[in-house]
């Protein structure tokens, strides 16, 4: 047995279970070994970023990691954006990057980079394997140090071919901390005072035993829940509780949290602008509010919630905590931001996972959806665009039993087209519902909050996708998936009961 065989054997033991590859001859003998491996898919992806995106999807949803191949520095740092978006989901992955064998490494071949540097701002952890009769080992602590986010394991190509003992058995992975009695009382005391207070749940907090559990301390407090503007994994729809998402512009952040006393942080970091702008705090918490930490990321959030509503005499979880809405009406006419919203909302089945990257055009979808059957929202937690289609292949490899609907903006989509065709070649049941509005519109909205409403030529053309138009209906038939164009309200939801209603990919350009 060589080394990449044993590698493998010891990562299927621990549970891992696909690997999503874009390798190259430094790889060739850890793709040779997913032959000798049962159990272990092989998924690939065209481009390296759709790898790394679709591994952190895998992981949100499946709970633990999957492999993502890659073919030394240069193939890795095409994956580094959506690594990054996996960070900050703390996403369960499992780097594995070919190097050149260590005894040619000195030649400083031509592909020959510091892969370790390039891996380091996007892991957890990071080694580069020594031996082949150690990388067992070094496969099953990685596996390990991933439950908690994302883990690289560089592997030189002699390591991979060499002769090795065999696999190792898998490690136990650290279980999250426990939070301490004293910080729930304290949390506990600040609560029962009276004062405008609100829970700021990230994370494991915003699954549904956390949500019950921040609903129940709501219930006998009168404090507000509010979910972090871009959580990794939110459950949602009819039957849950109230839940607000702080909003994204500084501003309206600072005006939503007006008036707060003390803010509770659950599994989340205290919330800050996603850019810095003049005259406005870097940091959202206003004026007068103290923040008080429960959980954090890494500690047991959930149990950390429960105990607070049980020091807080909190009613026990049921319907009448549950948020009760009506529906949106059905839109008609011609397309518009709140006509998508509201359709997706209306459509949308039961158990959908629906993966966000809509940008602009989703704005209203979020509230829409509250009482739409019950779903899973992924959403864009390190900005890195791109993220969508890529996130979608990982979650319906999870999740084959779900559909994944992709609500997707086009200049995002652009940077992981490649991923329709992995979904095709794998028939994967994901709709990807593209917003064609035919511009970076989140740029163009930035330029009108600072004032510069005559932007220049240059300027236009550089927040601009309308020449040419991307033809999407073209392109994602290219890549073998069946595509529509539609421009009304009616025709988006004859178009989306239809590919919901059929297995394997489609995309519908929704043109606004």
């Amino acid at each position: 047995m060589n080394g990449a065989e044993a590698l493998l054997h010891t990562a299927r033991a621990a549970g891992v279970e696909v690997c999503f590859a874009n390798p190259g001859t430094t790889e060739l003998a850890l793709v040779e070994a997913l032959d000798a491996v049962p159990g272990m898919r092989a998924v690939l992806g065209l481009f390296e970023g759709v790898c790394g995106g679709a591994a952190d999807g895998y992981g949100r949803m499946a709970g633990r990691p999957a492999l993502a191949l890659f073919h030394l520095g240069p193939g890795f740092a095409n994956a580094v954006a959506n690594l990054h978006n996996a960070r900050r989901a703390r996403s369960p992955v499992v780097n594995l990057i070919g190097d050149q064998a260590t005894w040619h490494r000195a030649a400083d071949a031509p592909l020959t980079s510091d892969i370790e540097s390039l891996a380091r701002p996007v892991s957890r952890w990071v080694r580069t394997a020594a031996s082949a009769a150690g990388l067992a080992r070094d496969g099953a602590e990685a596996v390990a140090a991933a439950a908690g986010g994302v883990a690289t394991l560089i592997v030189p190509a002699d390591c991979q071919a060499g002769e090795a003992p065999g696999p190792v058995e898998p490690l136990v992975a650290p279980a999250p901390a426990r939070v301490p009695s004293a910080r729930v009382e304290a949390v506990a005391a600040l609560l029962r005072d009276g004062a405008p207070a609100a829970l700021f749940l990230g994370g494991r907090a915003l699954s549904e035993r956390g949500q019950w559990a921040a609903a129940r301390v709501a219930a006998r407090t009168g404090c507000r829940v509010i979910a972090e503007c871009f959580p990794a994994r939110v459950e949602r729809g009819a039957g849950l509780p109230r839940l607000e998402r702080i909003p994204y512009f500084p501003e309206r952040a600072l005006a939503s949290l007006g008036g707060l006393r003390h803010l509770v942080l659950a599994g989340a970091p205290e919330p800050v602008a996603f850019f810095g702008y003049p005259g406005l705090p870097s940091r959202l918490v206003p004026e007068g509010c103290a923040t008080a930490l429960l959980a954090g990321p890494e500690e047991e959030v959930e149990a950390a919630l429960e105990a607070l509503a049980a020091a807080l005499d909190a009613p026990a979880a049921g319907p009448h905590l549950a948020f009760r809405r009506d529906p949106p009406p059905a839109p008609a006419g011609r397309l518009t931001p709140e006509a998508v919203g509201a359709v997706l909302a209306l459509s949308q089945p039961e158990g959908a996972i629906v993966v966000d990257e809509s940008a602009t055009t989703g704005l209203t979808w979020f509230h829409a959806a509250a009482t739409s059957p019950r779903h899973t929202l992924l959403t864009l937690t390190g900005g890195a665009i791109g993220m969508g289609p890529a996130l979608s292949v990982g979650a319906a490899v999870a999740c084959p039993d779900r559909p994944v609907l992709n609500f997707q903006g086009d200049g995002g989509a652009m940077y992981t087209l490649q991923s329709l065709w992995t979904q095709a070649r794998e028939g994967l049941h994901v709709v990807t519902l593209l917003c064609a509005n035919r511009a970076y519109r989140i740029l163009q909205v930035e330029l009108e909050r600072a004032g510069r409403t005559q932007p220049g030529p240059k300027t236009r053309s550089l927040t601009d996708l309308s020449g040419p138009a991307l033809d999407w209906v073209r392109l994602a038939q290219g890549m073998g998936v069946p595509a529509v164009r539609v421009e009304t309200a009616e025709a988006l939801r004859q178009a989306l009961g239809r590919a919901l209603a059929e297995r394997g990919p489609h995309l519908v350009e929704m043109v606004l």
